[in-house]
């Protein structure tokens, strides 16, 4: 098992990677370095589930508001696939029932599966 403090720094980097790989684009205000950032507080609850923390769902809320264009939703949802994918210690389940937990609906579902170039 990775201790949170490691997997923060893993999700970042895997972040930061994916951010290099990907495809730019001009359309989306949002950034993976955005959505890293506004995530950090949520990681010990990827990977471990129990309550959610408060500066978690301020950061979830903040990039649901943020998020007004289908560029920006599909930049966010393609960010947070990419984490839920390559950090092996983020619970799926824990990632997909994250925004009910803090309140909001989002039109996808965050998991490996997710077609983001779909959202809309």
């Amino acid at each position: 098992m990775v201790a949170s403090g490691s997997g923060v720094v893993m999700f970042g980097c895997l972040v930061l990677a994916f951010m290099v790989v990907a495809a730019p684009n001009a359309e989306a205000a949002i950034t993976c370095g955005m959505v890293a950032t506004q995530m950090t507080p949520c990681v010990n609850y990827l990977q471990n589930g129990g309550p959610v923390p408060a500066a978690c769902c301020n950061g979830v809320k903040t990039l649901y508001g943020a998020a007004k264009t289908t560029p920006d939703r599909q930049t966010t949802c393609s960010c947070m696939k990419s984490a839920a994918t390559q950090v092996p210690t983020i619970k799926v389940g824990n990632a997909a029932s994250l925004p009910g937990k803090c309140g909001i609906t989002i039109p996808y579902k965050i998991s490996p599966t997710t077609d983001c170039s779909k959202v809309k």
